[in-house]
């Protein structure tokens, strides 16, 4: 028989540890606050180490508190998941995903057509952005380190090479008249080095300055802004298929450069059993990048 306290006592802590105040737990919860006072006595008496720090006016968790408040934190989504397979059988086939736009519309897109042959009864979701109103299966992530508290692993690194329009390749031949029509793209608020990377890989970081130009908040706008004659980039050549290609844009430089930005494949600790991710990533690392 398993010793556990009550879930009544643990609900109360995990609202009381988000709010850090036991007056604004009773309110979310709709009981006294000292009712709340008592549930948290009792679990801290059941568990025989203090949860919070009671401090004039504030709470703070205590590292036992903060240990107890990450495990709760994934239990209570394993079971949100039970509860709604149950209620409805038909979720347990149902996979949300978060995927870089870029990403999702010129890499990801393409290639679906192949999931939905192999997985019929799987109906996949794909989300741009994080929402509190979904609970995410997995995530294929940009970025260049590991996330913790997950399985994360890298899928490919990035292969970046010089693109413009055919009709301006006379004008990337002296680029170093050209550092004001430098495009960039702008992660976690900064500027990717790759401009720095390329040119020092291409002998031309004395000669360009590759913090001029315009900055972008996604790759899709770079792309368009190249289409429309605004500059010359770096980027990452799977992304352009369609346009090398077509020849919309071309390579002015056979220098290529990797990374140390790629796509990570980002799996929760307590989906990484569940058959429709199973399936989905390894669909996934079968996938040529």
């Amino acid at each position: 028989m398993r010793s556990l306290p009550s879930l009544t006592a643990l609900r109360v802590f995990d609202t009381a540890a988000k709010q850090l105040s036991f007056t604004l737990t009773a309110k979310h919860l709709n009981v006294t606050q000292g009712a709340v006072s008592r549930q948290i006595k009792q679990l801290e008496d059941y568990l025989g180490v203090p949860l919070f720090i009671r401090l004039h006016h504030q709470l703070k968790l205590t590292d036992a508190g903060q240990q107890l408040l990450q495990s709760l934190h994934l239990s209570f989504n394993l079971m949100e998941s039970a509860i709604t397979e149950i209620r409805d059988p038909n979720q347990r086939q149902k996979l949300n995903i978060l995927v870089p736009p870029t990403l999702a519309t010129r890499w990801l897109a393409r290639r679906l057509s192949d999931f939905r042959l192999n997985y019929k009864q799987i109906e996949l979701t794909i989300y741009e952005r994080p929402t509190d109103q979904v609970i995410f299966d997995c995530e294929v992530r940009f970025g260049n380190t590991a996330k913790p508290r997950h399985l994360s692993e890298l899928l490919f690194l990035e292969e970046h090479v010089p693109v413009c329009l055919p009709e301006m390749l006379k004008r990337a031949a002296h680029l170093e008249k050209e550092s004001s029509n430098l495009l960039h793209i702008i992660h976690d608020g900064r500027r990717l080095p790759v401009w720095h990377n390329w040119l020092k890989a291409a002998g031309l970081a004395d000669q360009v300055n590759a913090e001029s130009g315009t900055a972008f908040s996604t790759l899709d706008q770079v792309i368009s802004a190249l289409k429309g004659g605004a500059g010359f980039a770096v980027i990452e050549k799977h992304m352009i298929t369609d346009e090398l290609r077509k020849k919309e844009l071309v390579r002015f430089s056979e220098i290529e450069i990797s990374g140390p930005y790629g796509y990570w494949l980002d799996i929760p600790t307590e989906k990484q059993g569940i058959s429709k991710v199973i399936y989905f990533t390894d669909w996934l690392r079968q996938q040529e990048f």
